[in-house]
């Protein structure tokens, strides 16, 4: 796959170089390092398109409209990112998983002042990418061609504000990426009071999502769950939003307001019930 390894003491690599892929978007198949990609217009928007990764939905992007995001699962990261952060102060992200990198697209809209890491593993898909959706280029949004572990684990410690792990084989996270030695590596790389945040796609049973609360409940002082209803109640499948850092989160009216008042309404769980949720559950381990 297209890896590129990362120097151990965390400096910056150049910029990804573009090669070969067509200027701006265009429906069609195109085969990446990982598989195909898919193009598709939004026939409900001239603007907007959507990508599809080996005929799974993986990330629609408006070109008009950076701050438009149609998964709902992103608006309930964003709104949890803009609780914490006011849109002036100088945030530093890590994005594990580009695909069409509409959260660091938007991430850069909304914070003028931050600067954005991606980490794609399939580096033919991170050029198509840049090209068909113009991405703002280094500083303010970079992508690295590498496994988001390598990269984490590389990083210099209290280096980043935020980090997203968006990361998907198909349906499943891999699982180097969601066991308590990786999500410790990942609490070296935040400051103190960063927030390290994780899209986790399960099943009705949300055997996968009570894991990973209990494996980030152990590794934070304080988590939260964003997710709407019937997914938290396990009458269907989807995306549970997991987060944890060690300073309080959505601990205001506002976001539990923001998070009702969207499309597809979603309910937040605090620290209390995060850990309920998981308690029964195993903390995931590289060997396990």
């Amino acid at each position: 796959m297209g890896r590129k390894r990362v120097p151990k003491n965390g400096a910056e690599e150049p910029e990804l170089p573009v090669k070969g892929a067509p200027k701006g978007p265009v429906a069609g198949k195109f085969q990446t390092d990982t598989g195909t990609a898919e193009l598709i217009p939004d026939g409900d928007n001239p603007h907007g398109w959507l990508l599809m990764l080996n005929g799974v939905q993986s990330s629609h992007v408006d070109l008009a409209d950076p701050l438009r995001l149609d998964f709902e699962y992103m608006r309930w990261i964003m709104a949890l990112v803009q609780d914490r952060w006011a849109t002036s102060e100088k945030l530093r992200t890590l994005s594990l998983g580009g695909a069409a990198c509409s959260m660091p697209r938007y991430l850069v809209a909304a914070y003028p002042n931050s600067r954005n890491v991606v980490v794609e593993i399939d580096g033919a898909l991170a050029n198509y990418v840049r090209d068909w959706f113009d991405l703002p280029r280094a500083p303010l949004l970079k992508i690295r061609v590498g496994e988001a572990r390598e990269v984490t684990e590389s990083l210099a410690e209290a280096s980043r504000e935020l980090i997203i792990r968006d990361v998907f084989a198909g349906s499943k996270t891999p699982h180097a990426l969601t066991t308590a030695e990786f999500t410790e590596a990942a609490r070296k790389v935040l400051i103190p009071d960063g927030v390290y945040v994780v899209n986790c796609g399960d099943a009705p049973s949300l055997t996968t999502a009570r894991r990973e609360a209990a494996t980030i409940a152990a590794a934070f002082e304080h988590t939260v769950i964003i997710a709407d209803p019937p997914m938290l109640k396990g009458r269907r499948s989807g995306n549970i939003i997991i987060a944890g850092s060690d300073a309080p989160l959505g601990d205001g009216a506002g976001l539990p307001r923001t998070l009702l008042g969207g499309a597809m309404p979603a309910h937040l769980w605090d620290d209390a019930k995060v850990r309920q949720f998981g308690r029964s559950s195993v903390v995931l381990r590289d060997d396990l």
